[in-house]
């Protein structure tokens, strides 16, 4: 079993301890101070062991090793979800307890930006020749928008290759839509009723609650990642049916008959439609609610708005498109991908939890529900860190991963970094 040592250990905590979920823009940090200060501390840290640092437009930063035209890319993203409830520890204070490391970030995706500049110092300081040079790219606003990478990917220097470890092993190569819906409704409520629930469009609301005069009534859930609702129990979705039945509002009755199985019923190699009601929202200024929709690869997002629209407009309720993000498609025979697939294979068997039928079930390429950077960045790869056997942690209460896998990971990413550097042809 593997173990942290305290230089390790410190810079977990130092990167666990900043807050950095998103906020409103300031000069020099377009994506809130937060995610800027995390930035800031993983370069500072970066700078002190010899690694190239960059920033470009405040929005993304970077940190390299190596020398040569030929580029690999790592992106990961320091911007985290907000905690939420159900903490049994401190989201914001890394804790080591029982060979576990917990904090918001730990997996998704400070954890993996610091497995990967752990995994590029082992080769720096070891003096490995790689032939190219290796870019941890580090983006601030991920949970939000992408909007980072994107840039990036318009104005900054693209990598020929470059994984992003945001997701799960072995390799993922596909990915569903992610389509972010607003429900409203322009009519006033009535004074004497408010109702809120959920922090985030792409996370299960574990607590959900509306006043009724002076009346409050509270449900509560199970947070979970959206793009897996079923591992999560959501609290928006179980308030209608906890209040009185004289209450009688358009957007309340929505949620209560709202129904994802009639959206699609396409269900390809990338899986079926989910949906999570992500943000509900009623008050003497406004009603809406946002919904949080994965669809697959080869399903219509123009369908699936105007089916939702459909079930909305028979309530009154408006139908907007807040965000939309584009399914992604890749071979899953290609030399990248098979190539990273035999990095996992050569590994899995040294994780938490490994069992030898594992072998066999968990030893081809995955599609996934989640959005990564890879579909924002030309190249890219999703690639680990979660093991496909192991609870998913992403926007859990009390995330967490074993120090063993922790510095599993690292060997992966270190063995793809070698894997890549033997494979990139040289530059004609």
């Amino acid at each position: 079993m593997g173990q942290l040592n305290d230089h390790q250990r410190s810079f977990i905590k130092e990167m666990i301890a900043i807050k950095s979920v998103g906020g409103a823009p300031c000069p020099g940090a377009p994506y809130g101070k937060e995610p800027r200060a995390a930035l800031d501390a993983f370069l500072s840290r970066a700078a002190s062991e010899g690694f190239l640092t960059g920033v470009l437009d405040d929005r993304v930063g970077w940190c390299e090793i190596g020398s040569g035209s030929k580029m690999m890319g790592i992106v990961c993203h320091l911007d985290v979800v907000p905690e939420g409830e159900g903490w049994e520890k401190p989201p914001f204070e890394a804790t080591f307890e029982n060979g576990m490391i917990y904090g918001r970030g730990i997996v998704d995706d400070k954890g993996p930006a610091i497995v990967s500049f752990l995994a590029m110092k082992e080769l720096k300081d070891s003096g490995t020749d790689l032939g190219m040079r290796v870019r941890l790219i580090l983006g601030t606003d991920e949970e939000r928008t992408c909007s980072c990478v994107e840039y990036y990917d318009g104005n900054g220097e693209i990598p020929d290759i470059s994984i992003t470890p945001d997701a799960e092993f072995p390799v993922i190569y596909a990915e569903k839509g992610i389509l972010h819906v607003k429900i409203s409704d322009p009519r006033p409520a009535p004074s004497s009723f408010t109702a809120k629930g959920g922090d985030a469009a792409n996370m299960v609301p574990p607590s959900a609650s509306a006043k009724i005069g002076g009346q409050l009534i509270s449900v509560k859930g199970k947070m979970a990642h959206a793009s897996k609702p079923e591992l999560g129990i959501n609290a928006i979705e179980l308030l209608p049916s906890a209040l009185p039945s004289e209450i009688s509002l358009p957007l309340i009755n929505f949620v209560g008959a709202y129904d994802p199985s009639s959206i699609c019923s396409i269900k390809d190699d990338s899986g079926k439609l989910t949906s999570n009601i992500g943000i509900l929202r009623i008050n003497s200024e406004e009603q809406y609610m946002i919904i949080d929709i994965r669809y697959p690869v080869t399903a219509s997002v123009g369908d699936i708005v105007s089916r939702v629209s459909e079930q909305a407009s028979e309530y009154g309720l408006i139908t907007e498109i807040q965000s939309h993000m584009a399914p992604v498609y890749k071979d899953k025979d290609s030399d990248a991908i098979r190539a990273l697939t035999e990095v996992w294979k050569k590994h899995m068997k040294d994780f938490d939890g490994y069992k030898d039928e594992y072998s066999d079930l968990y030893s081809e390429p995955l599609a996934i529900g989640g959005g990564t950077y890879a579909r924002h960045m030309r190249n890219t790869i999703a690639f680990g860190i979660q093991t496909p056997w192991a609870e998913d942690q992403c926007h859990q209460a009390n995330e967490h991963i074993s120090e063993n896998d922790f510095l599993k990971c690292r060997d992966v990413i270190k063995d793809a970094i070698l894997k890549i550097a033997g494979a990139l042809p040289d530059p004609s």
